[in-house]
């Protein structure tokens, strides 16, 4: 997987796109489990999807400097950036990449203006994710 703004090692096979990556894995959250994260239901997701790893670090760079994650969508994002890179509500059986569905259910949820992300390489190109709470 990619490279997540939070401490934590991450299992780069599993994501496919970078490895030495940081980011939480484990134990679910007090925050998690209020979400519905990890217990069968529904978490929001927003990414920033960029076909070329060059534009998908221009974003993360923004990201950094805390420009809102949505604002970084609206921008930055080949698909779905006029939502600010919301996809909705979305189940672990979506029909989504799964490489990239992993990333997403591994994330704790967090807000667009203090997001908690990490990106992956998909089929499709690299995406940022965050999970909203």
């Amino acid at each position: 997987m990619g490279k997540n703004n939070k401490g934590g090692d991450k299992n780069a096979s599993a994501g496919g796109g970078g490895g030495g990556g940081k980011g939480g894995k484990g134990k679910e959250t007090a925050a998690a489990a209020s979400s519905g994260k990890k217990n069968g239901l529904k978490i929001k997701i927003r990414h920033v999807m960029c076909e070329k790893k060059s534009k998908m670090d221009e974003a993360l760079a923004k990201l950094g400097e805390g420009v809102s994650f949505a604002e970084v969508a609206r921008t930055y994002s080949e698909d779905k950036a006029k939502q600010g890179g919301s996809l909705g509500e979305v189940t672990k059986d979506a029909p989504y990449d799964q490489k990239f569905k992993d990333c997403a259910w591994e994330l704790e949820p967090s807000t667009v203006d203090k997001p908690k992300y990490n990106w992956v390489k998909t089929d499709f190109g690299y995406h940022i994710i965050m999970v909203e709470k």
